[in-house]
């Protein structure tokens, strides 16, 4: 095991600046199969969330299962809308390619998603084959168990990881995987969400708004891991 800890990368919204297109491209989806939704629903219900929450979540509110010919044609303008709207979130390719530590990215997107995602930010290949969906999981976030899976899998410890995540889904995912969480606020998706606030009140352990901060984000982590470890804590609280 490296004992420099490994990072957890959340995509959407961590990795590429893909959030507001989602967002947007769902709720037209929504609207379009005749669902009254704006963007203000799905922001509050569906940010971070995995497509089995969704689909689980639209059977409980509106009583409605999307049929398969529904999900293709949802996935198909996705897609589209991520090839040709999506950027890499600013700062983050430089920041990826001075990291040291060990990293991986565990996502609540399908794989299709994250092989369009990361394609289309140019990173596939940094990250290939350590790239976990929710999908190889029976909870998606807010539970913690795909972040416990990405780190089984890398052969790290919870108390080792530093997960960084811009969704309150995944503050409490990491959390609750016992991991150093790092919100990462800078996603120009956090003020029309209006998730600054509730990001905050789930006091993740550190808190950041550009890529260019991320040596010291794992400075931070060091020294935490470091004084979890002298005072005999698994993590900070």
């Amino acid at each position: 095991m490296d004992n420099s800890g490994l990072v957890i990368l959340d995509c959407d919204g961590v990795v590429v600046d893909s959030e507001p297109v989602a967002i947007a491209a769902l709720a037209e989806f929504l609207q379009g199969i005749g669902l009254p939704v704006a963007a203000d629903y799905v922001y509050r219900n569906f940010l971070g969330r995995s497509w089995a929450t969704v689909t689980a979540l639209l059977a409980r509110d509106f009583s409605i299962r999307l049929s398969s010919e529904e999900v293709e044609a949802y996935k198909e303008l996705l897609f589209d809308r991520i090839r040709t709207r999506v950027e890499p979130m600013p700062g983050v390719v430089d920041a990826i390619a001075g990291l040291r530590h060990p990293v991986c990215i565990a996502s609540s997107s399908t794989p299709e998603r994250l092989e369009v995602s990361l394609g289309k930010a140019g990173l596939r290949d940094r990250f290939m084959p350590h790239v976990y969906s929710a999908s190889l999981v029976k909870r998606g976030k807010p539970a913690p168990d795909l972040f416990l899976y990405a780190a089984a899998a890398m052969g790290f410890e919870p108390a080792d990881c530093l997960v960084i995540e811009d969704s309150p889904a995944g503050i409490e995912a990491g959390k609750a995987a016992g991991m150093i969480v790092a919100a990462f606020l800078g996603g120009s998706h956090i003020a029309p969400g209006k998730l600054r606030p509730v990001a905050l009140a789930l006091e993740p352990h550190i808190v950041f708004e550009h890529m260019d901060e991320l040596p010291a984000v794992l400075a931070r982590f060091d020294a935490l891991r470091a004084a979890a470890r002298q005072t005999g804590r698994a993590t900070p609280p």
